[in-house]
């Protein structure tokens, strides 16, 4: 028999992202911690540690693994830190998120996603994070302001009553641009003088849209 065997998957999806550049040793742990198996469709679990975008319910995708880790790894996130994510999908990404701050609240416009999210983040004892059936595009008064924001659906701008709720020094992250097409993944940081964009990587996403969607 042969004495060497091809690497895990597992090995091969760690690999992949260092080789990428993702270099934040809690950003690398909370990917391998997560089991990203555990959010995509069950005939899509072969694939689970390859990395690329997956379909999932609502016409929505779960975020290939490179592009979830490097948007976090630009959150520059601290345990303390109360973040807001926009779009939750699968859940996927509030769950990396839940491994280095200290709470999440995840919005979702679709009941079906929101209910399954909230599933499997119970289920893998997520217990730090939140997940609220709403309009992304108009977060209640009570849910108050973030020390980050991650928006991970495309917005053809930037809401300024959104990036309002960062607080001091805070760090949001979006995809903006077209609906249909490339968009720029940018990065803004409140400061005391307003604030600083920082165009970084071009992306794919579906749209952010408004409202809570009818049915689904």
């Amino acid at each position: 028999m042969p004495t060497s065997q091809k690497p895990p998957e597992k090995m091969m999806f760690q690999l992949n992202l260092r080789r990428r550049g993702i270099s934040d040793q809690a950003v690398l742990r909370a990917m391998e911690e997560i089991p990203r198996d555990q959010f995509v469709a069950a005939a899509d679990r072969a694939d689970a540690w390859r990395d690329s975008a997956l379909g999932i319910a609502c016409g929505q995708t779960i975020s290939q693994p490179f592009v979830v880790a490097y948007m976090t790894e630009q959150l520059q996130l601290r345990r303390h830190h109360r973040v807001l994510e926009i779009g939750t999908g699968s859940g996927y990404q509030a769950a990396i998120l839940s491994r280095l701050c200290r709470q999440v609240l995840t919005i979702e416009r679709y009941r079906t996603l929101a209910d399954s999210a909230r599933a499997r983040l119970e289920k893998l004892r997520c217990d730090n994070v939140e997940v609220m059936l709403g309009d992304g595009f108009d977060i209640p008064a009570g849910a108050g302001d973030f020390d980050r924001i991650i928006v991970t659906a495309a917005m053809e701008q930037i809401p300024d009553a959104l990036a309002q709720r960062l607080e001091p020094e805070g760090v949001l992250i979006a995809p903006v641009g077209p609906h249909q097409g490339t968009q720029t993944l940018v990065r803004l940081v409140r400061t005391g003088g307003g604030f600083e964009r920082k165009d970084l990587v071009d992306v794919r996403f579906v749209p952010a849209l408004p409202g809570i969607a009818r049915e689904l």
